[in-house]
């Protein structure tokens, strides 16, 4: 295969591998009789995306390097998408200094190569591996779509502009009565803290065919349609929209004599979003009855009478105890406060200045002491032997 690209065209064709570089990471590269299509699929092949440029878009076009290799199917490859974008990542570059581009495939040299010819006579030369492949086919059809628009690019465009660049997906809602909405679709689990919702209302007006059947509304991925209409925009045009109900994929399209673009996206089926509701609801309805029950049948939280220390303090057994006493109580299960330990408590928190936070215990477990910052250090053996008193005055 051998094409040959000159003027304005090899810009094009930079941004055509722009668009193609927002959907997947991998591009496929196959030569037809209709022209040379460029296509690619993103990893979960939830996105495909296909750029056919017809032969009068070239200088030179040779699908294949005989007619055998025409009749055979032709010779196709799949080329790393940062590799080939590299070639092409600098479009005012390619408008102001590169005046022809020459890509060439072949089968017998196990070559891929692709050549700029800039200006003052300096030519770069690309060899990039690849790998034979399958040919990349998606199954669609415009047809079998009950609701189309027809819409300039800049409409788009000035839309989607107001939506965050994080925004993954996006809602497409179109009514009979003329009425089209995108809004940005969050998730579920998403916090309210950090919740934007942004809405943008368009008129039938604005568009340049409409024709929707029935109200629907289809979720898509923002990422990829961003990358389509900004070659859209830069190639100045129109876009077909092409959407079914919710779960059947959305088709995008640009049409042009030399060039033809189509963008699958799939969409969020309407059975999902619902059972994600149901189960949202069920999750709500099960914690407001259990937080109902626990009001009823559970007392206040107290910090600094918790059950861990309640724990601590049942093993602090002193010299005295006998071998006949009770086993201390498991920390997992709550245990009964009697009367005189919540007169202790409130003696203890009878000095605290009103906004201060409660007194904690500190613990020690290498001496075995739960001590309050109100009582006094008592030792729990009083009949240990004093080793060393404490002086009076220097000597």
């Amino acid at each position: 295969m051998k094409c040959t690209i000159t003027g304005g065209n090899v810009k094009a064709l930079g941004k055509a591998v722009h668009s193609l570089s927002r959907v997947g990471d991998e591009i496929y590269i196959e030569p037809l009789q209709e022209g040379l299509s460029l296509r690619t699929v993103n990893a979960s092949r939830s996105a495909y995306a296909c750029f056919l440029f017809a032969p009068l878009f070239f200088q030179l076009y040779q699908p294949g390097e005989s007619e055998s290799d025409l009749d055979a199917g032709g010779f196709r490859c799949k080329v790393l998408m940062k590799s080939f974008l590299a070639i092409f990542r600098s479009l005012p570059s390619l408008e102001k200094m590169v005046e022809k581009c020459l890509i060439s495939l072949s089968s017998h040299a196990s070559r891929f190569r692709v050549k700029l010819y800039c200006k003052y006579g300096v030519i770069k030369t690309h060899d990039l591996s690849f790998q034979d492949c399958e040919s990349l086919q998606a199954v669609f059809d415009t047809g079998q779509c009950a609701h189309a628009l027809h819409a300039p690019p800049r409409l788009l465009v000035d839309a989607v502009v107001h939506f965050p660049l994080t925004q993954a997906e996006v809602t497409l809602s179109a009514s009979p009565s003329g009425k089209v909405t995108l809004r940005s679709y969050l998730e579920e689990e998403t916090e309210p803290s950090r919740m934007m919702v942004t809405e943008l209302c368009l008129s039938e007006d604005e568009f340049q065919a409409f024709r929707v059947k029935e109200e629907t509304q289809v979720t898509f991925c923002l990422k990829e349609f961003r990358g389509l209409l900004s070659f859209a925009e830069s190639s100045n045009l129109p876009l077909n929209i092409h959407f079914d109900i919710p779960g059947r994929p959305a088709i995008f399209t640009l049409e042009d004599p030399v060039l033809n673009v189509h963008l699958v996206l799939a969409t969020l089926a309407e059975r999902e979003s619902s059972q994600k509701n149901s189960n949202r609801k069920c999750f709500l309805t099960a914690l407001l009855l259990y937080l109902s029950h626990a009001s009823t049948s559970k007392p206040a939280y107290d910090f600094a009478g918790d059950d861990i220390d309640a724990y601590m303090i049942a093993m602090e057994t002193t010299c005295e105890g006998t071998e006949g006493a009770e086993a201390p109580p498991s920390p997992t299960f709550p245990s009964r406060r009697t009367f005189s330990d919540t007169r202790e408590l409130e003696s203890d928190l009878e000095g605290t200045v009103p906004g201060t936070p409660p007194q904690k215990r500190f613990r020690s477990l290498f001496f075995g002491s739960v001590l309050s910052p109100s009582q006094p250090l008592v030792h729990s053996c009083t009949s240990q032997e004093v080793l060393a008193e404490d002086s009076e005055g220097e000597t």
